[in-house]
């Protein structure tokens, strides 16, 4: 008996150890975060959906020099200045498989869909109100159609995961676009019904009318018209936004600027700051604010869409002395290095019958007159132009292009980037665009209608939508016998260029190949036909249990 109550005391004691092994070792996240307490409060679900507002502003404003100029590169509205160091040639390379465009960008907006599911998959069991859990599945749930609809655009269909994934997993398939669109169309709903209105958020927060605008495009790319409509015109018709038609904001008595012009100066983005009620989702990206950029000296922390899209006049060599110093904070462009070369498209084709009378044509906003800024020159204080250029002056080129001003910050460059006040030369780390960035303005969601009516064959209702975004600008009504999808694109042009991300709204609508074939000869040589980017490789490889099948053509 002695026997066998010590053998079995000692069976007792090693299994006791051994099936407590686990939680003994285990450490207690007592006083610091871990993946286990994370999502409990309001306040940690709070920090976990501002996560996803940085990977949105990184994806498309700040994470390099290159990648978020990828919705703009190789489409109709700008090509590469410098083809040796560009990010986009040869075509061939830069989109293949393995390549690194389609793959940071999948792995971007899979981030996105991640962090979102980790709050909708929590909320339920977390301490929160069932008030407060509403609202951050809410703002989860946008994010998630805002990243699936992004990936749809450009992938097709994609593998659709609607809870956290918690352990391993190499057996994904890909789900259909129209799938893919259902779920996105479910989900923005959902924060339609969910998230605050427009005038009870902060600056830059997502809303009501920012997912209704989204959901009427997801519409759109569903082919589902009439919801379309509906969708945007809960949107176009709320109290709480309208286009802005009349002189506003911070540089309202500038006698020489215009209501277009005041949409993109400094502050006049938001509502609070600028009292600018056609914004629906303004990324922040000024300096020295809450939410704003986290670096105002260094070119790293800004959107570089000015040292992208600005013409380097540096380059000038035809002319001796050059008639320009640079950078200069002024419509020269700024610290531009001439990345983006306006297509003749888009700098001239689309503004042939307006030239004189659209106000978002005229040379402080759409720059093709330049005024010398060298002292040394004979040609100082003089106005060289694009479509004039002096004899040693290609156009367009590198080194001179017409250019959208709302791409820089003429005139109001942070001080500690000006080097001398007097002439106005910038340093070196100058080269970002300074200002809050419009991710949907009210003035799209008229073209989302206007697209929406022309599906379904109402080019009048569509010439009326149109014509509500051209009048604020001066520009002569379009008669709705030339509405058509390509009227749309050229109007999206002149309105939206540079803030659009153009290659969205081409791959949306299949149109990438047939636009950049037609207008954009860079690029029209080295093209293949298909309108998506592949499946990357590495997801493939990973995926090792599953089968992910690549698009046409890869």
């Amino acid at each position: 008996m002695k026997k066998i109550f010590y053998s079995t005391t000692l069976l007792f004691i090693l299994s006791t150890i051994f099936s407590c092994k686990k939680s003994f070792l285990d450490e207690k996240p007592l006083d610091f975060l871990s993946g286990s307490n994370a999502y409990q409060t309001y306040a940690d679900f709070t920090i976990a959906a501002n996560d996803i507002y940085r990977v949105v502003r990184l994806e498309f404003y700040t994470r390099d020099e290159s990648t978020p100029f990828d919705y703009m590169f190789g489409c109709d509205i700008v090509y590469d200045g410098q083809p040796a160091t560009a990010r986009h040639t040869p075509m061939a390379s830069a989109y293949a498989p393995t390549g690194s465009i389609p793959t940071s960008h999948w792995s971007a907006f899979y981030k996105i869909i991640s962090e979102a599911n980790a709050i909708i998959s929590r909320a339920p069991a977390s301490a929160m109100t069932d008030d407060q859990k509403k609202l951050v599945t809410a703002k989860a749930k946008f994010f998630r159609g805002f990243a699936y609809r992004t990936l749809a655009y450009l992938y097709g269909g994609v593998p659709l995961i609607t809870e956290e994934v918690t352990s391993p997993k190499t057996d994904f398939t890909r789900a259909s676009k129209s799938d893919v669109y259902a779920q996105c169309i479910d989900d923005l709903k959902f924060a339609v019904d969910n998230l605050p209105s427009i005038n009870k958020v902060l600056d830059g927060e997502i809303n009501s009318q920012a997912a209704g605008h989204l959901l009427a495009e997801v519409y759109l790319a569903a082919g589902q018209f009439q919801n379309a409509v509906d969708a945007s015109t809960k949107v176009i018709s709320d109290a709480n936004v309208h286009l802005m038609t009349s002189r506003f904001g911070s540089k309202a008595n500038v006698t020489t600027g215009n209501v277009y012009w005041d949409l993109f100066q400094p502050n006049n983005q938001n509502r609070t700051t600028g009292g600018n009620f056609e914004g629906l989702w303004v990324i922040q990206l000024e300096t020295d604010v809450p939410g704003g950029s986290s670096v105002s000296t260094a070119m790293g922390g800004n959107y570089l869409l000015e040292r992208n899209a600005g013409p380097n006049l540096s380059l000038i060599t035809g002319v001796t002395p050059n008639p320009f110093l640079w950078p200069v904070d002024d419509l020269t462009g700024g610290r531009g290095i001439g990345w983006a070369i306006s297509t003749r498209h888009f700098s001239d084709e689309i503004w042939a019958s307006d030239f004189d009378n659209d106000i978002r044509n005229a040379n402080i906003n759409f720059v093709r007159s330049f005024t010398a800024t060298n002292p040394a020159s004979p040609y100082y204080k003089k106005v060289i132009s694009t479509q004039a250029p002096i004899p040693g002056i290609t156009v367009p080129s590198r080194q001179f292009y017409a250019y959208e001003a709302k791409c820089t910050t003429p005139g109001a460059h942070p001080t500690n980037l000006i080097m001398n006040a007097s002439n106005g030369l910038l340093k070196a780390t100058a080269g970002g665009t300074y200002l809050d960035q419009y991710m949907f303005r009210l003035a799209e969601t008229y073209f989302i209608r206007a697209e929406a009516y022309l599906g379904l064959n109402n080019p009048t209702a569509a010439a009326a939508d149109i014509n509500a975004v051209r009048a604020r600008s001066n520009a002569k009504p379009v008669d709705p016998a030339n509405v058509n999808i390509d009227y749309i694109l050229d109007e999206r042009l002149r309105e939206l260029g540079y803030e659009e991300k153009r290659r969205l709204t081409l791959m949306r609508l299949g149109l990438w190949y047939d636009r950049v074939k037609r207008f954009n000869p860079y690029y029209s040589d080295a093209l293949q036909t298909y309108n998506l980017w592949p499946i990357p490789q590495s997801e493939m490889e990973r995926n090792n249990t599953g089968t992910l099948i690549q698009n046409p053509g890869y």
